[in-house]
C-alpha cells in the first residue's frame, strides 16, 4: 500500500476513534441508576389529588422500627442488591460486598468508583413515612417498605447528598440536578399512593408545582 494511502487510512481511523469517544461523552455517564420507572406525570397528578392531607406526627419514631437491609438472597442484603442493580461492572466478593464498579448518582450527576461513597436512598425517607402513616403499620409492613425493590423507592446516590436530604420532603429538599426532579416527584407520589401515606399541605403544594412542569 502506498505511504500516502497508509497515512490517510491511519488518519481516518484516528478521526473515527475520536468521534466515538466524543459520542460516549455526549451520551452521558457509562454508569446509571436503575430506579424502577415511576408512573407518568399525569398519573402522578391523579394520585396526588387523592392523597389525604394531614399534619405530620413524629411522636415515637425510631429508625429501628423499620428493619432494613434484610437478606435478599444468599449473602446479599438489600443495600448490596441495589448497589449491583444501579452500578456498572460491579464486582462483589464472597460476602456480596462490592469491591469495584461505577455508580452514577442522578441526584447530583456525580460518578463514584467506591461503594463506600454511595448510599442507598429511601426516596420516601423512613421518618417521613412514619410521620405520614407508617406509625400505624406492623413491623412486617415497615420492613417491606424499607426494603421495597419493586416500587421506585430505593436508589444509589452520593452519600453526602443523601445525608443532606435527610428526612426532608419536596417542599424542603430536591435533587440539585434539575433534569431528575420530574422523575423524583413522580416516584415520590407513586410510593406514597401505593402505601396509602398522607401529605402535608406544603408538601402537596410543592409536588403540584413540580408536576405541573413535567
Amino acid at each position: 500500500m502506498p505511504k500516502f494511502y497508509a497515512r490517510r487510512r491511519l488518519g481516518t481511523i484516528a478521526a473515527l476513534t475520536a468521534l466515538i469517544a466524543s459520542a460516549g461523552i455526549l451520551n452521558g455517564p457509562s454508569a446509571s441508576a436503575a430506579l424502577p420507572t415511576p408512573v407518568s406525570a399525569s398519573t402522578a397528578r391523579t394520585y396526588l389529588a387523592s392523597l389525604p392531607v394531614s399534619t405530620e406526627v413524629r411522636t415515637g419514631y425510631n429508625r429501628d422500627l423499620f428493619p432494613h437491609w434484610i437478606t435478599v438472597s444468599g449473602t446479599c442484603n438489600t443495600r448490596e442488591t441495589i448497589l449491583k442493580r444501579d452500578g456498572t461492572n460491579v464486582v462483589t466478593d464472597s460476602a456480596c460486598a462490592s469491591t469495584s464498579g461505577s455508580w452514577y448518582s442522578p441526584y447530583d450527576g456525580a460518578t463514584w468508583s467506591a461503594a463506600s461513597d454511595v448510599d442507598i436512598d429511601h426516596v420516601i425517607p423512613l421518618a417521613e413515612a412514619w410521620d405520614s402513616g407508617a406509625r400505624n403499620w406492623s413491623t412486617s409492613q415497615r420492613q417491606s417498605f424499607a426494603n421495597d425493590r419493586t416500587r421506585p423507592q430505593l436508589l444509589a446516590v452520593t452519600d453526602n447528598v443523601n445525608q443532606s436530604k435527610g428526612d426532608k420532603d419536596p417542599a424542603e429538599w430536591m435533587p440539585s440536578r434539575t433534569a431528575y426532579r420530574c422523575t423524583y416527584v413522580r416516584a415520590w407520589v407513586q410510593v406514597k399512593y401505593y402505601y396509602g401515606l398522607s401529605v402535608d399541605s406544603a408538601e402537596k403544594s410543592a409536588l403540584q408545582g413540580y408536576l405541573a412542569s413535567c
